[in-house]
Order: C-alpha cells, then sequence, then structure tokens
C-alpha cells in the first residue's frame, strides 16, 4: 500500500518542482525580476491548505542525505584520517554558518512579521529581503527552512564522520 502511493505521489511531486522552475522563469521573463523561492513558498500541494513545496523541498533534502549517509556509510571506514579531518572541519563550519543563516533569518522573519501584523497586514509567505544581491531577493521562508535543511545534513555527516573515527579509535 505504502510503495503504491510512493510510485503515485513521487512522479506528480517532481512535475510540480519542474513546473515551479518553469513559471521562475516566466516571471524573470515578464519582470526582469525573480525572488528565490517564492514559487516554491507560493504552490501548496495536493491540495490548497495542505503543505507547500518548499516544506517538502526540506524534508526531501534531509531524507535524501539520510539514505545517502545510510548506504554509504562503510565507505568512511576506508577514508584517510588526514582526509577525514579536513572533511570534519568542513561540515563543522557549513554547519556553524548555516546555524547562523538559520537563526539570522528566523530572527528577520519574524520582525517582518510583527512589523506587517502591527500594520494590520497578514501576508507571511510574501516576505522577501533584498540581500545578497538587491535584484535578486529571497523569500525568508525558504531562506529559513533551506538553511535549517543545511544544517541538520551538515551536522548529521559531522556525527557521522565523529562517530566512525570514536569507533576506530577505541578498537
Amino acid at each position: 500500500m505504502s510503495s503504491l502511493l510512493y510510485s503515485t505521489f513521487q512522479p506528480r511531486l517532481c512535475c510540480l518542482f519542474v513546473s515551479s522552475a518553469f513559471i521562475s522563469v516566466e516571471e524573470y521573463l515578464k519582470t526582469g525580476r525573480i525572488v528565490i523561492g517564492e514559487v516554491l513558498v507560493n504552490t501548496e500541494f495536493p491540495f490548497h491548505g495542505h503543505a507547500k513545496l518548499v516544506t517538502y523541498l526540506m524534508i526531501a533534502s534531509v531524507l535524501s542525505w539520510f539514505c545517502v549517509t545510510k548506504l554509504a556509510g562503510d565507505k568512511m571506514k576506508n577514508i584517510p584520517q588526514l582526509v577525514r579531518s579536513v572533511i570534519q572541519l568542513i561540515l563543522l563550519a557549513i554547519a556553524v554558518i548555516a546555524m547562523y543563516e538559520f537563526v539570522y533569518n528566523l530572527f528577520l522573519w519574524n520582525s517582518f512579521a510583527t512589523v506587517n501584523l502591527v500594520k494590520g497586514v497578514y501576508k507571511l509567505d510574501s516576505i522577501s529581503v533584498p540581500y545578497p544581491n538587491p535584484q535578486t531577493p529571497w523569500n525568508l521562508i525558504f531562506a529559513t527552512k533551506m538553511t535549517l535543511a543545511a544544517f541538520l545534513i551538515s551536522a548529521h555527516g559531522f556525527y557521522i564522520t565523529s562517530k566512525n573515527q570514536t569507533r576506530e579509535g577505541y578498537k
């Protein structure tokens, strides 16, 4: 039953991601401006009022990483110690940066939402910030969810590389 549900759900979700890319390109060609992540935040699937595509993208990113680490976790044993240490440093740096960006985007999103609510406007999905490039602003919901996914992936990668190192050290 679950494999049947998955086999029918997955192609539809992939089609939605592809169509959202076309919508973004169409918006860019019309206005010359695109808000990164806006189409993923504004598209709800499978029905209006349900989860947004950005939520599915975040979950799929994290679950894909977990699947990759389960399938290729044994390969970490063959990596030399020096290379593993460099990978750990890179993963730790990515985790710290992603956590900072997540907290920054979350606070920024909350402050913009509060200002909008004080003004009597309730539009949480359309809040964007023209950072780092004013010509291509980022939707804050998209940025917050994807930086959370980046933090989870990098922190789990750091854990996996440290766990394998600790196990080998006790042998």
